[in-house]
């Protein structure tokens, strides 16, 4: 597996991804594209279209030109790797693709969508298999669009790289400083043995177990935890660990410390301090705090004991000014564009 696939699929569904536009769908629809987990499929299981795929598959051309979907982003960024998967399409996938890539300010229609960048060249392909196609560009995008030569059928497509928000929607805010989709990620984990940590920071609630993070059962004296990487410094005056779901494999306690690292691990000599001390927490709900400390961190540490599961993890809080001026310039230097200052309205008194 490439090193790519570490890092999120910024157009997953549950993210937030949607697969806005097709020239075709005939035998199996477009949005299957992104769907979570893998593929499946069961032998003649034939619907009025004939077999039923779970994937996109277009009918037979037969006339030049190729097939095409675009998708756009749940989390905009900078994309590090496709992987294309012609998971069960044995007779009938695409022998070549491409993907290109756009960046869009506003909320534009998929006509609209202009300055199409080529990131991964026409590529041949081969049956039930899944390619991957590291990405050199380092630009942020908002859109992909996947051409198909000539025509056949892709059961997902995997947009891997790392986000990078909009500051416009960060600056001046009090805002989920854990959340994926402002930037943050998981850099560290004990245990993920049922389930990826990236799920705590992921975007919206879960809607099973499967959605959150779980680790597999102690046997020792140690407890679980996990590494938030912040998207830049700045303080947490709430946490949330909301249990939903998880009915009978909560933890029985949880810790939250902070540190002020300027390494993206932290490593043993890292000085981390108290933000919420080893609490008891209840199954199947979800828990807010505040927190005392105005200390700057840069990440935070979740403990939780002895081990279990976690649906959400959010850290609600505020940049510090200098990692504002940072991230816009971050964007400026990725887009091209310079986003206007937020000006919040002085307050009258009373």
């Amino acid at each position: 597996m490439a090193d790519f696939t570490k890092f999120p699929d910024l157009a997953l569904r549950k993210y937030g991804g949607a697969v806005i536009a097709a020239n075709d769908e005939s035998f199996a629809e477009r949005e299957a594209l992104i769907r979570p987990g893998p593929a499946a499929f069961q032998t003649h299981t034939f619907g009025a279209k004939g077999q039923i795929y779970d994937g996109w598959e277009t009918r037979r051309r037969r006339a030049p030109g190729f097939d095409w979907a675009i998708i756009r982003l749940g989390l905009p960024g900078v994309i590090k790797g496709i992987v294309i998967d012609t998971a069960w399409f044995k007779g009938n996938y695409p022998p070549y693709a491409s993907v290109e890539a756009c960046a869009a300010d506003d909320h534009q229609a998929p006509v609209e969508l202009t300055d199409w960048v080529e990131i991964v060249p026409k590529q041949a392909l081969k049956g039930d298999t899944a390619h991957e196609f590291e990405v050199k560009n380092p630009r942020r995008f908002t859109h992909v669009r996947l051409n198909i030569f000539p025509d056949g059928g892709v059961a997902r497509l995997r947009v891997h790289g790392e986000v990078i928000p909009d500051p416009r929607f960060l600056t001046g805010l009090t805002i989920d400083l854990a959340a994926l989709q402002n930037g943050a990620t998981i850099v560290a984990c004990s245990n993920e043995f049922y389930s990826t940590p990236a799920n705590v920071i992921a975007p919206g609630l879960p809607r099973n177990q499967a959605e959150g993070w779980e680790t597999a059962r102690r046997r020792d004296d140690a407890n679980d935890w996990l590494i938030v990487r912040l998207p830049a410094p700045g303080r947490v005056t709430i946490a949330e660990l909301d249990t939903t779901n998880l009915l009978f494999n909560a933890p029985g306690w949880a810790a939250i410390t902070g540190t002020d690292s300027r390494t993206t691990i932290p490593g043993k000599t890292a000085k981390w301090f108290p933000l919420l001390p080893k609490t008891r927490l209840q199954p199947d709900t979800p828990h807010r705090f505040r927190l005392d400390s105005d200390r700057k961190i840069t990440h935070a540490r979740l403990d939780i004991y002895p081990d279990g599961g976690l649906a959400r993890l959010r850290l609600l809080g505020t940049l510090t000014e200098k990692a504002e001026r940072d991230l816009t310039t971050r964007y400026t230097t990725l887009t091209g564009t310079h986003p206007e200052p937020v000006r919040f309205p002085t307050r009258r008194p009373g």
